[in-house]
């Protein structure tokens, strides 16, 4: 992982429900890490994210049986010097993120994308990657980090 003082560039995506498409694939390509905010649907799309960039991952609601049950259900990852939050639903969010040092919170499970930013906070929802669900696009987002400021480029794929 580069320090600090070095621009990352990190790739976020959640609810594989167990498809990863190639297009996500090759938008990938040259991050310096993944994050997943789970509903990942079977462990060998994290296996195959790890040989493209180091990746954090937790568990979502259909994460219930196997390899994928065991993924956490939450967790903090330093990036940049910046902290950053999974949880894959945003309604289950069980830390006070200013009080916990937080600069961003990542979420899923709804499958629409979505940003905001409160108190300082980012709060992004990068969509769905995996399969079409209630009509909503197929989307990702990066994240591009210089310094201590976090810049949002979300993505969506042709229908």
């Amino acid at each position: 992982m580069k320090n600090s003082s070095s621009d990352l560039r990190i790739g976020v995506i959640s609810d594989t429900h167990g498809l990863l498409r190639p297009e996500v694939i090759a938008s990938l390509q040259g991050v310096d890490h993944i994050l997943h905010a789970g509903d990942v649907g079977n462990i060998e799309i994290i296996d195959t994210l790890r040989t493209i960039a180091p990746i954090t991952t937790i568990r979502g609601n259909i994460d219930i049986y196997g390899p994928c049950a065991e993924l956490p259900a939450t967790e903090m990852v330093e990036l940049g010097g910046l902290f950053f939050y999974l949880v894959h639903s945003v309604k289950d969010l069980d830390i006070a993120p200013i009080a916990a040092g937080v600069h961003a919170v990542i979420s899923g499970h709804s499958h629409s994308p979505a940003q905001e930013t409160r108190k300082g906070v980012l709060y992004l929802n990068p969509g769905s990657v995996g399969p079409r669900r209630f009509g909503l696009p197929i989307a990702m987002a990066f994240l591009n980090i210089s310094g201590n400021k976090i810049n949002v480029k979300p993505i969506q794929f042709e229908r």
